[in-house]
């Protein structure tokens, strides 16, 4: 990885290694835990567009009808370990590889495939409030991406263009989480962060919102609305070397949250 990759990982890792520090100088090691783990599923989509060398501005928009027809595979997983001191950490992966076709009028096609990975981690400090819970995270959200685009244009003879790109890179987040139980059954769940600020992305936000319902102690059904975007661009345009991957990731979840 060159120099200036390594650094801009170092940055973003600071923060994370920072909080994580503090809750062992805490002593927090030997208090007591409360586990989750949640396996889930979204009905996603991908809306926005991505550049691969000298093929730019290529529409990237699946919907969930085409990530049904087109999906290969699909992982999607949370994590969250909260401590009695309010300290705790966040783990999230979702995982697609999926890819769509567009045929415009004048008779040529744009096919991009598109395998993308998102994984999270967070250091979470915990407010109890008389009616919930306030969470302040900040860490890493690690983009993983295959992009592989290829066009066809009627009026030109020949196989068409094909490009294909890998492109990983970790942008520093940090954001606020608000829990407010509705009654003894029902929560409503309110997050929002920001991150990038031109290390690797110029720009990364996710939003979600949505109600938990418990069904049992050990056994709480989770449904939300997330979206998730980036705005990373790296190389210089029109260039073989060039990748710019602008987009947003959104969609429905609906998980089984397992306490322990």
């Amino acid at each position: 990885m060159p120099t200036y990759k390594v650094n801009k990982v170092f940055s973003s890792l600071v923060m994370v290694g920072a909080i994580a520090a503090n809750v062992y100088s805490s002593n927090v090691l030997a208090e007591d835990w409360t586990h989750q783990i949640e396996p889930y599923a979204m009905i996603t989509s991908i809306e926005g567009d991505a550049s691969v060398g000298r093929v730019t501005g290529v529409d990237v928009d699946v919907n969930f009808d085409t990530i049904l027809d087109n999906l290969e595979s699909a992982a999607m997983v949370h994590y969250e370990g909260h401590h009695s001191s309010g300290w705790g950490v966040i783990f999230d992966y979702g995982y697609m590889d999926l890819g769509g076709k567009k045929r415009n009028a004048d008779g040529s096609s744009i096919n991009a495939e598109v395998r993308q990975g998102v994984l999270e981690l967070h250091a979470v400090y915990r407010n109890t409030l008389a009616n919930g819970y306030l969470d302040y995270f900040g860490g890493v959200r690690w983009w993983d991406n295959d992009v592989e685009v290829d066009l066809t244009v009627a009026a030109l003879p020949g196989d068409g263009i094909s490009k294909e790109v890998k492109a990983d890179w970790f942008d520093p987040v940090v954001g606020v989480r608000w829990l407010r139980k509705i009654d003894e059954d029902w929560t409503f769940l309110a997050q929002i962060d920001a991150g990038g600020f031109g290390i690797e992305s110029d720009f990364t936000s996710s939003v979600q919102t949505g109600i938990n319902y418990k069904i049992s102690d050990l056994m709480t059904l989770d449904v939300k609305y997330k979206a998730t975007w980036v705005d990373f661009e790296e190389g210089t345009t029109g260039q073989p070397g060039y990748f710019q991957y602008d987009t947003v990731t959104h969609g429905p979840i609906i998980g089984l949250i397992f306490n322990f």
